[in-house]
């Protein structure tokens, strides 16, 4: 694919015409980063707003001990740049990100991008949307990390990335959540007996939904 290509195939630039593409194109470039590599550091400031076109993003801080912390997995058609201003011409970097996949992005220079499309309230209600669901994130997070016990740590990842979470080890899965491995187990145990999940072969599959959700949610059924 060529680099209007590329752009198109974001759900971002989707409502651009021909033209609006052209002028877009004139200021951004593709660049692809293997597994493993890093996109940036925590406190870095970048003149592009970065687009994760393919692959798979880990977002991530480390504490004062210098553990690592993660956050949330980027996803392939999403916005990665963590916009505080759109009166500044840089983007400061509130944590680290890495890739966990082969990826592809796109750069775009944020000051061209103001120029030629926010200043003129194109691209505003995108940029709108993809701000909220970042706050979002930052809920789920705040939720996981100080209201959510053990269970409701495990139903929220299920419920909302249960790819992610029979594509890895569940060590890791431990990790990313913060629990011991032993809790882990016991948790999934206790959600199959209860017939809200279903293990096969080490896969996780979802047997009640609305079950599995009010865990998190603390809504009764």
């Amino acid at each position: 694919m060529g680099l209007l290509q590329d752009i198109q195939a974001l759900d971002f630039f989707k409502n651009l015409n021909n033209d609006e593409l052209e002028i877009l194109s004139s200021f951004s470039s593709i660049k692809h980063y293997e597994k493993d590599s890093i996109l940036y550091y925590e406190s870095e400031s970048q003149k592009n707003i970065l687009f994760l076109i393919k692959g798979l993003i880990k977002i991530y801080k480390y504490d004062k001990f210098d553990n690592e912390i993660f956050l949330y997995h980027i996803y392939e058609n999403s916005m990665i740049s963590e916009i505080s201003s759109l009166i500044a011409d840089e983007i400061y970097c509130f944590s680290n990100a890495s890739f966990i996949e082969d990826s592809t992005i796109l750069s775009i220079n944020f000051e061209k991008l103001q120029e030629n499309f926010l200043s003129k309230n194109i691209l505003i209600k995108e940029l709108m949307e993809s701000l909220l669901r970042k706050t979002h994130q930052l809920q789920c997070i705040v939720n996981r990390e100080l209201v959510f016990d053990a269970t409701a740590k495990v139903a929220f990842m299920l419920s909302n990335d249960l790819k992610m979470f029979n594509n890895i080890k569940r060590q890791d899965v431990s990790f990313m959540l913060h629990i011991q491995p032993e809790t882990l187990s016991r948790v999934l145990k206790k959600l199959s007996r209860d017939g809200i999940i279903d293990i096969e072969n080490n896969k996780i599959s979802i047997k009640n939904e609305g079950v599995l959700n009010s865990i998190f949610r603390g809504v009764g059924i």
